[in-house]
């Protein structure tokens, strides 16, 4: 390409809290009865007075100090005015000019291929409330609109960074991290669908002539509320800015910051307004709410608070437990619930390999086709990380574990699966490994005399003759252990 895609990205997410941020409202999703979950407060009725929601505060500071930023000790709240039918009080309660963080980073891999990391830089996070919600009949055929306020005075923590990403994979993986943060964190659900987790992508396009940058336009695309869409309407907007830039030329010294709306229907992005400047929304102070002061002992006891990140844990079953980026990726990227739920089972068995192998593979089918989350599971880490012991012990075969796994997942309701079951079940189909060698060169004997054309092709170099014969003497003694079946065929052959 003639240019380098240039992207910032603003990203709020709505704080798991109880109640809004300046009244007691619930702050529950309820699409189904608008305009319920509302107060003098958050209708910004005459007489009506905010409270600051301690927990959301809690939570904010929580979320800042993961992504590396710094904790001021003094912040306070303002006003920012602007008139929508969706903000009754006519201006929003935010921050300005002093937001309670700033300047801090998140790590993301860059190239998963290379696992090439890149740090993307946070400009600041700060605490606000969120607007109610307007639709519009968009059939063309009438005017009707109407407003939910329910979302009103909704936590928000708006999250600014840099505009250091210069695809929209790379936009994408800062939004799966941050979003992996955060429920790690349980700061927030993010659930895109229920509005908990939006972003606006700040986008513009540098193109090189003559050894010279020519920035294009700078545009902001409101309210994308999917990894997806985020990812094809910045692909989108940049190659349209370029295409623009070749028919007139203009630069962003020329023509000032808009907004514009992405089309998901037609992949494409649509022209909103021209951007407000900070003086259009004439910030002041807000008179009915005190600053916050933060003690550094507050900050310090939050800081030491903090769970692993993900990307701790990634590095820690990489060193710890030798696994690829890949499988520690897969295992973390899951959530929390699974990451310690593969951690459990690999201290049961002792094998974190194995434990990584199960869960991404027997677990994870099973929990697709019968679509439950890990927490719904039935068969509990102590359980499995027995299964896979007896295993790594060779009182059973892997083929027999997969045995076991599945008769408790089909035929024992989740309260009876135990340990105690499992040994139940070995020895109700005598699933031990038989580990008697003159039993087993009893039948490997009588297998060989059976098998003159197998010994042939085996003495003729064709290895694959020896997985048969290994095959007819596990039929013949359950039990027993292919890797013992394999040395005392090869021994005989070799006699």
């Amino acid at each position: 390409m003639d240019y380098t895609t240039i992207i910032g990205l603003e990203v709020h997410v709505q704080l798991q809290t109880d109640s809004k941020i300046f009244c007691g409202c619930s702050t529950k999703f309820n699409p189904d009865h608008p305009n319920v979950q509302t107060c003098p407060v958050c209708l910004g009725l005459p007489g009506s007075l905010p409270v600051m929601n301690r927990r959301a505060f809690e939570l904010s500071v929580k979320t800042a100090l993961a992504l590396n930023c710094r904790i001021a000790n003094f912040t306070k709240w303002d006003r920012k005015q602007y008139y929508y039918p969706d903000l009754p009080k006519g201006y929003q309660i935010s921050q300005y000019d002093l937001p309670f963080s700033h300047d801090g980073w998140l790590e993301i891999v860059a190239n998963p291929e290379t696992g090439e990391k890149k740090r993307v830089g946070i400009i600041r996070a700060h605490l606000e409330e969120d607007a109610g919600k307007n639709t519009h009949d968009e059939t063309g055929r009438g005017n009707d609109s109407q407003v939910d306020l329910n979302r009103a005075g909704t936590p928000l923590l708006e999250i600014v960074s840099h505009p250091d990403m210069r695809s929209a994979q790379e936009a994408k993986k800062y939004l799966e991290e941050l979003k992996l943060l955060l429920t790690y964190l349980q700061v927030s659900d993010c659930n895109m669908q229920e509005g908990s987790l939006r972003c606006d992508a700040n986008v513009n396009v540098h193109i090189f002539r003559d050894g010279k940058k020519i920035a294009t336009p700078l545009v902001e695309i409101k309210n994308l509320n999917s990894f997806r869409n985020i990812e094809l309407a910045i692909e989108f907007e940049a190659d349209r800015q370029y295409k623009q830039w070749q028919v007139d030329g203009k630069t962003i010294k020329d023509v000032a910051k808009e907004t514009r709306g992405y089309d998901a229907v037609h992949n494409l992005t649509v022209r909103q307004r021209g951007k407000e400047d900070a003086a259009d929304y004439r910030y002041f102070p807000d008179p009915d709410l005190v600053p916050v002061t933060l003690e550094n002992s507050y900050i310090e006891g939050v800081r030491g608070a903090l769970i692993e990140f993900p990307a701790a844990r990634r590095a820690r079953y990489i060193s710890s437990y030798q696994l690829s980026q890949y499988d520690a990726s897969v295992l973390v990227d899951q959530g929390l619930t699974y990451a310690e739920y593969f951690e459990a089972v690999a201290a049961i068995c002792g094998d974190g390999k194995q434990a990584c192998n199960w869960l991404t593979q027997d677990v994870q089918r099973e929990m697709n086709e019968r679509k439950l989350s890990i927490e719904q599971f039935p068969i509990q880490p102590p359980v499995l990380g027995e299964i896979l012991k007896r295993v790594n012990e060779k009182k059973i075969t892997i083929k027999s574990g997969r045995e076991i796994f599945m008769d408790l997942l089909v035929s024992d309701a989740p309260a009876t699966i135990s340990v105690a079951r499992i040994d139940q079940i070995i020895q109700e189909k005598d699933l031990s490994i038989k580990s008697d060698s003159g039993q087993l060169e009893g039948v490997i004997a009588a297998v060989l005399v059976k098998n003159p054309k197998a010994i042939a092709d085996f003495k003729a170099g064709k290895q694959a003759a020896v997985g048969a014969l290994i095959g007819q003497v596990m039929r013949e003694v359950k039990g027993a252990d292919a890797g013992t079946v394999r040395e005392l065929l090869l021994k005989k052959l070799a006699e």
